[in-house]
């Protein structure tokens, strides 16, 4: 089955870290997000997020894992994915996107599955899931 949908990130809190005894050109930062999704991917979620990201030029790689509550079309309940991509400046490479195995519960009891997160040229966030159900 695909479940596509938007989403919008209603909370984005940067988390302090301790000084650390490494230092790069790209510091690494970890902050807390929930996002409100719409569609046939539809609910809540809350997300541990890292990055090592230059703003000015655009170049970087996060790392997430997100707990997802609502609905997959007509399916309710929860369930964990992680996601990463890097940016270049411009457009996503070496995206990773999976359903963590074992962590559905309810009407989404045994998910599995994988997808992708692609970004509109008007900034419109959009999730695709390929995902199975017992």
């Amino acid at each position: 089955m695909r479940a596509s949908g938007t989403f919008t990130v209603s909370e984005f809190t940067p988390v302090d870290l301790p000084a650390g005894d490494i230092e790069t050109a790209s510091g690494v930062g970890v902050a807390t997000m929930r996002k409100e999704f719409r569609g046939e991917v539809e609910g809540r979620s809350r997300t541990l997020f890292t990055a090592a990201f230059d703003q000015a030029s655009g170049v970087g790689t996060y790392l997430a894992m997100e707990s997802f509550a609502g609905c997959l079309h007509e399916a309710e309940g929860a369930f964990n994915f992680a996601h990463s991509a890097t940016t270049l400046g411009g457009g996503r490479d070496g995206e990773y996107f999976a359903v963590v195995p074992g962590s559905g519960t309810a009407g989404l009891a045994g998910i599995t599955g994988t997808g992708s997160i692609v970004i509109d040229e008007d900034g419109t966030h959009r999730v695709h899931l390929d995902y199975q159900l017992p």
